[in-house]
């Protein structure tokens, strides 16, 4: 897929990772739909874009939020051809501690909202003749080793991994679903949390000590997977100072 001239639609680029996503694809001549659930962080990035963009204030782990925004980009650009689900996160305190609609919050907006993003999406992908859909995981969701974050996040950001390999079989349909797996990421939040950690005299988290990811690395993977036209259902997992690896369709790590 070649990107000028295409509408992308990014979830969670009120700022962060996919703020940077939006700038990008703005970059390459791809009118974006920002959206966020903080309309002002959304509003913030439109006005920092050089090219063309909307800002959509959603919540998009509510059902009638997400057709909403594929609405939207159809309205203003007159249709839809890539869709970033980046939005996700976490926030404490976490499973089994947390009250349950504190945790099952997470769930919604790490797994519910890449489900209802999709299949709000796919029609307006169809009436264009197909596209590309990237889901943003993480590598809290690999493996079976313990995670020291949150295990509600873990384990929704398996089920978009797996979601992913799914539905590979879109491909048919000239839809291709992929998913990127960053390790930790340089974003201005996990920078700001490791100089908090080391200004305190405590001991980094594991995943804080490895060598973090650029942000540019990340969103160079996004576009990648977005314009790879031989790709479909499947999960490059990212770690800082290696190179990209596809994970193969028997993987389980």
């Amino acid at each position: 897929m070649e990107l000028p001239g295409k509408v992308a639609l990014v979830t969670g680029a009120g700022s962060g990772l996919g703020r940077a996503i939006a700038h990008r694809f703005g970059s390459e001549g791809t009118a974006v739909v920002v959206v966020d659930i903080d309309g002002s962080a959304a509003e913030e990035t439109v006005e920092q874009m050089s090219g063309t963009a909307t800002a959509v204030t959603a919540d998009v782990a509510d059902a009638s939020d997400a057709e909403a925004m594929v609405r939207q980009a159809e309205a203003v650009f007159g249709g839809l051809d890539v869709l970033v689900n980046n939005a996700g996160g976490y926030d404490t305190p976490v499973f089994p501690d947390a009250p349950v609609e504190h945790w099952k919050r997470t769930l919604d907006v790490n797994l519910l909202a890449v489900m209802l993003g999709i299949h709000f999406a796919l029609p307006a992908l169809e009436r264009r003749g197909g596209g590309a859909i990237v889901n943003v995981a993480s590598s809290a969701g690999l493996g079976f080793g313990p995670y020291e974050g949150a295990p509600e996040y873990a384990v929704a950001k398996a089920g978009v991994m797996r979601l992913t390999a799914c539905l590979a079989s879109l491909a048919e349909h000239a839809i291709r679903v992929n998913c990127v797996c960053p390790h930790t990421v340089a974003t201005e939040g996990v920078l700001g949390a490791i100089a908090e950690v080391t200004a305190e005299g405590s001991e980094l988290p594991p995943a804080l000590q490895d060598t973090p990811l650029s942000v540019d690395e990340v969103v160079e993977a996004v576009v990648w997977l977005a314009t790879e036209d031989q790709l479909a259902g499947r999960v490059a997992v990212l770690r800082g100072g290696r190179p990209a690896r596809l994970l193969a369709a028997e993987e389980g790590s």
